[in-house]
């Protein structure tokens, strides 16, 4: 998969979180996937679609999951992910991939996001829209969340 492609997901994160209250963010590894992604926890899905088709998931396990929502509510204790915390987590990814968006634009290519549609449980298996999915760990004060990132085609 092109860096093209990965990059405004990257830089998105960079640059949501600290909006958000999270004091640094880091790049902690990237791996490649098969198509089906298995997460515990909870697992986020967006659909692109325009000059370029796929998903992305956001994959978080539980703790860090409470953690983030906490923080993206003002500190309020999240002690479950209840549907405050679910809508706080949707809004995040929502916040990260509309950036992406805006950054694949500025590079000439355009594309939408679907809403996003929030999973948790153990054990979540998700089809992805490629048979390679680059999945990218990224960390906000040391809290990991992990994306996947799916193309249909790469021109």
């Amino acid at each position: 998969m092109d860096v093209k492609y990965v990059n405004p997901f990257i830089e998105s994160f960079a640059i949501v979180m600290p909006q958000l209250g999270f004091a640094s963010t880091q790049k902690t590894g990237i791996a490649v996937k098969g198509r089906e992604i298995v997460n515990t926890g909870v697992v986020i899905v967006l659909g692109i679609v325009g000059e370029i088709k796929g998903n992305i998931v956001y994959a978080i396990d539980y703790d860090s999951a409470k953690k983030i929502a906490s923080i993206m509510m003002m500190g309020m204790p999240v002690t479950e992910l209840d549907e405050m915390a679910q809508s706080a987590l949707s809004e995040l990814t929502n916040m990260l991939t509309a950036n992406a968006a805006t950054a694949f634009s500025n590079i000439g290519i355009i594309i939408d996001i679907s809403t996003p549609t929030l999973l948790y449980g153990d054990n979540i298996s998700i089809k992805m829209s490629s048979e390679k999915v680059l999945s990218v760990k990224l960390q906000a004060d040391d809290i990991p969340l992990e994306v996947n990132i799916s193309f249909e085609n790469n021109h």
